[in-house]
């Protein structure tokens, strides 16, 4: 175990980006809300979202809210990043629990790389980000 902690990316450095699509996810987020994009006709859930269900091609969506768990399924440790050197982020990709086939790449946080696993429950949080905007990331599940 070593003294490092996986952190966010300082939240001034990040920004995003909406439209019709992903409009609903960031506002969920800003709200402290973890959202998915689910099909209103068929029930398949997609991240990120697109203009079209991959399964009947639907135009309709619907956006449930999330108990905010799920697992890693991959990850990646990054020891610096540029104009920030001292920092270690684990970038991931998270199943989202309820939300199958859904996943979301994010960080995962509060806790040293060295112990991020493949198979890990984690849990959300918001980080905030700039123009008032929240990214969920996840930390190791707690309770």
């Amino acid at each position: 175990m070593s003294d490092i902690v996986a952190t966010p990316l300082p939240g001034d450095t990040v920004r995003i980006t909406t439209d019709p699509h992903t409009e609903p996810f960031w506002q969920a987020a800003k709200e402290d809300r973890l959202v998915a994009c689910q099909c209103a006709d068929c029930g398949h859930f997609r991240m990120p979202p697109t203009p079209f269900c991959p399964e009947c091609q639907s135009t309709e969506k619907k956006w449930p809210e999330l108990s905010g768990r799920g697992t890693v399924y991959s990850f990646a440790v990054v020891h610096g990043f540029p104009g920030l050197p001292d920092i270690t982020v684990v970038g991931a990709v998270i199943d989202l629990a309820g939300a199958s086939p859904a996943r979301l790449v994010t960080n995962v946080v509060d806790i040293d790389p060295d112990e991020v696993a493949i198979g890990m429950e984690v849990e959300v949080r918001f980080s905030p980000i700039t123009e008032g905007w929240k990214l969920p990331v996840f930390r190791p599940v707690t309770d």
